[in-house]
């Protein structure tokens, strides 16, 4: 079906009104959840075939939190769709207020390469949930996973409610060129900011959620070795693809060698002597990103890792030493499994230099020390993060996800995807058996006087 075809279809649907029943959105997301149970194997083979992810990663960060959050949404889903009473100002007098969630209509999915599960489906979930249809466009730099989510929407839904549209650039232009009610969009920044002109053109209110350099601030009341280990998980997941990995460390001086051997024995005891051999070790998604990744890596002081294999994509856990803010490696989001180390001396240095860059979509700070973790969260912007880990902030239905400033805008997961695909419509449901004419012309002095006791 030509895409424009089939967006008037899913408005045609939409109009219907079927998408709003309760019901039948708690059936939609019961049948996506059911084929991630009954499509297990299909989707681990084809994380492993396009990312090398092992079942243990593509069950843990993909099928797993997909399962989840559909959990989630359906035990909480008849509470969020209700209408909301709130109280009346004595001024509007008798009447009474309330607001009704309704859905914004057809929705856009637009999604990366390096979670191309997770990123599809979570989101679809909250569209789902809200009473709107949707079309997916999944990465072409994952085909293997494209394919199986394509396969799987195909025989779950009827195309005028769910679809995918598989393809690449092309495919991508001509979706933005349409009218949606609702764009979502995870990836880069560049994009983003495509998507957003594309969005703008028909005043489609949009989600970005985006990426950016992340800091870890690690002081010296910090447990360097647990701190090392759970920044070595954080960053070499998914060979550091993730959009919230820790994109380099700032280390207090004093125990910036300690951490990098620490973070050495940790690389060993994930990877082994030899990184390259390990069957599971995730691969770089395509050439063009290895070729960048090496690049940033050219010339750096290499204190661990550092080699790679063209053939199979794969490039070891590394940290980098000697680095500063000029560095080539700090210019842009590494997306990969290179870890920068720079030193600091003055944790308000470090608030300052901060202040001044994008704000990034994750920080993690690793102390023990109350006062350094109150000023952090305090005085500096970010998306989300961790105190004392990485990444796992994201992993729950209970908070919100997403950026903030160059990070994106908007927010998901749990209610908060709810909120991100529905509309609230405010109500004020006004009683017929008294009218009082004070609002009215003419205007008095004595009316003047009761609209100020009512209105300050």
């Amino acid at each position: 079906m030509e895409i424009i075809q089939l967006i008037e279809s899913q408005r045609k649907f939409f109009n219907t009104d079927k998408t709003k029943s309760i019901e039948f959105r708690m059936d939609a997301i019961q049948k996506l959840r059911n084929s991630l149970i009954f499509n297990e194997r299909e989707i681990l083979d084809a994380l492993k075939s396009d990312l090398n992810k092992s079942d243990f990663e593509g069950y843990m960060s993909e099928i797993g939190m997909v399962r989840d959050e559909a959990g989630y949404v359906m035990k909480h889903l008849l509470k969020w769709a209700r209408n909301i009473k709130v109280s009346t100002p004595m001024a509007q007098f008798c009447s009474k207020s309330f607001i009704v969630p309704e859905p914004y209509g057809i929705i856009l999915i637009m999604s990366p390469w390096n979670y191309p599960l997770q990123l599809c489906l979570e989101p679809l979930i909250g569209a789902l949930a809200a009473g709107n249809c949707a079309i997916i466009k999944p990465s072409a730099y994952a085909p293997a996973t494209s394919k199986i989510v394509a396969d799987m929407i195909t025989r779950i839904y009827p195309p005028e409610y769910v679809s995918v549209v598989e393809g690449g650039r092309k495919e991508n232009s001509e979706l933005l060129d349409q009218k949606f009610d609702y764009i979502f969009f995870t990836g880069s920044v560049a994009v983003g900011k495509q998507v957003m002109e594309s969005a703008s053109r028909n005043l489609t209110p949009v989600s970005l959620e985006l990426g950016g350099k992340s800091p870890t601030i690690v002081d010296k009341t910090a447990n360097i070795a647990l701190a090392a280990k759970r920044i070595a998980f954080g960053k070499y997941l998914n060979a550091g693809q993730t959009c919230v990995a820790p994109d380099y460390i700032l280390a207090h001086s004093s125990i910036k060698d300690q951490l990098i051997t620490e973070l050495g024995k940790q690389i060993k005891a994930f990877f082994g002597n030899d990184p390259l051999t390990d069957k599971d070790l995730p691969r770089i998604i395509n050439e063009k990103h290895f070729d960048r990744i090496l690049g940033l890596m050219k010339g750096e002081k290499t204190v661990i890792g550092g080699k790679s294999n063209r053939e199979s994509r794969l490039i070891e856990p590394t940290v980098l030493d000697g680095i500063t803010f000029d560095s080539p490696v700090m210019q842009e989001e590494i997306f990969g499994p290179v870890l920068p180390v720079i030193p600091f001396n003055d944790i308000n240095e470090v608030i300052a230099l901060l202040k001044d860059k994008p704000k990034p979509l994750a920080l993690y700070l690793f102390s023990d020390d109350k006062t350094i973790q109150n000023m952090v969260l305090r005085k500096l912007s970010f998306g989300g993060g961790c105190i004392n880990d990485t990444i796992i902030h994201l992993a729950t239905s209970k908070m919100g996800f997403g950026g903030v400033g160059n990070s994106g805008m908007g927010s998901y997961h749990g209610k908060f995807s709810f909120d991100t695909f529905t509309h609230y419509k405010s109500i004020v449901h006004k009683k017929n058996w008294i009218d009082i004419p004070m609002r009215y012309h003419p205007y008095s002095e004595r009316n003047f006087s009761l609209i100020k006791m009512f209105l300050k």
